[in-house]
């Protein structure tokens, strides 16, 4: 039987109550004792308004779920380690890369593990796509991740904002499973941002990619897609063509389904994060967030006509 591990969840919004929740009360190895939120609460736990009321009142607590927008985690995760409390970041782990680092470097000061997790990575077609691709030798990837933002982050401001990343807050799913799955590493060669004359970020962008033997790599993102989600990843290789469909939901080999079994993604990022705090180990790979700042950095921005939800 697992140990339990007494946990509370920072950021009471849609991604809580969709996901983190129902994976927490599914999972026997965790007690969900409290959360904080400006303005949520849940029922059945202690609540408050700030991480630092949290981490002040309960003395027993030994891990935190951060789900708050990536602008204010890197100040919960820092507060949270130096408390000695073991911290998981919903993606993406931070406002930039370089914060990440210093995180993973006080999670290692204070001997508490830290988890930066992309909860696509755990989609069930990822890992038997990983496999499969291990052998192959890869002459193309397309990758098309197109939904609706008003459906996914309705009146959502932040996501707009320095920090929020824009159409790469779901794009940087993609990322995350293309950095699993393909067995070379690949940079960013080329960059379309389209950016609304009203916003900060980009609401959709165009991306090229190379890896070391110039094998080509395009995304497409974009959030004025609908009604019905496009995620999916095409890896052309000599010998077939492998398809990821539904964010890694389901896999295709030369147009034949592969059986992988039922999604799985929020239940084993918790199981993972058990593994970590019960072994001592972290796990922080940014590797996904990296590939983004360099597309904000490389990236020719065209302004186009103003958003309006």
């Amino acid at each position: 039987m697992k140990e339990k591990i007494a946990i509370a969840i920072a950021g009471v919004g849609k991604i809580a109550r969709d996901q983190h929740l129902p994976a927490l009360a599914a999972n026997p190895g965790f007690d969900l004792i409290a959360c904080s939120s400006r303005n949520a609460q849940v029922e059945g736990v202690r609540n408050y308004t700030d991480v630092e009321a949290l981490l002040a009142a309960e003395p027993t607590l030994q891990a935190v779920s951060l789900c708050a927008p990536p602008q204010v985690r890197f100040a919960q995760a820092k507060a949270a380690l130096i408390a000695g409390k073991h911290v998981m970041l919903e993606k993406p782990p931070g406002a930039s890369v370089a914060e990440i680092g210093v995180l993973a470097e006080l999670a290692r000061e204070h001997k508490v593990s830290l988890f930066a997790t992309w909860h696509s990575r755990h989609a069930p077609g990822v890992e038997a796509a990983r496999s499969w691709l291990a052998g192959q030798e890869i002459t193309a990837v397309n990758v098309q991740w197109k939904e609706d933002v008003r459906r996914w982050h309705p009146n959502q401001d932040w996501i707009w904002q320095p920090g929020g990343l824009g159409v790469f807050d779901p794009g940087i799913n993609a990322l995350s499973i293309m950095t699993r799955i393909l067995p070379h590493a690949f940079f960013l060669k080329s960059a379309e941002l389209f950016v609304p004359g009203n916003r900060h970020n980009p609401i959709a962008a165009s991306l090229n990619f190379n890896d070391a033997k110039g094998t080509a790599i395009r995304a497409e993102f974009d959030w004025r897609h609908g009604p019905e989600e496009l995620w999916q990843i095409e890896v052309l290789t000599r010998g077939a063509t492998l398809l990821l469909t539904q964010g890694g939901k389901q896999l295709h080999i030369d147009g034949k389904a592969v059986d992988i079994g039922p999604e799985r993604e929020y239940p084993g990022l918790y199981e993972r994060f058990h593994e970590l705090v019960s072994t001592g180990a972290s796990d922080v790979d940014v590797s996904p967030l990296q590939h983004v700042a360099d597309a904000m950095l490389l990236g020719d921005r065209h302004v186009i006509e103003p958003f309006v939800e």
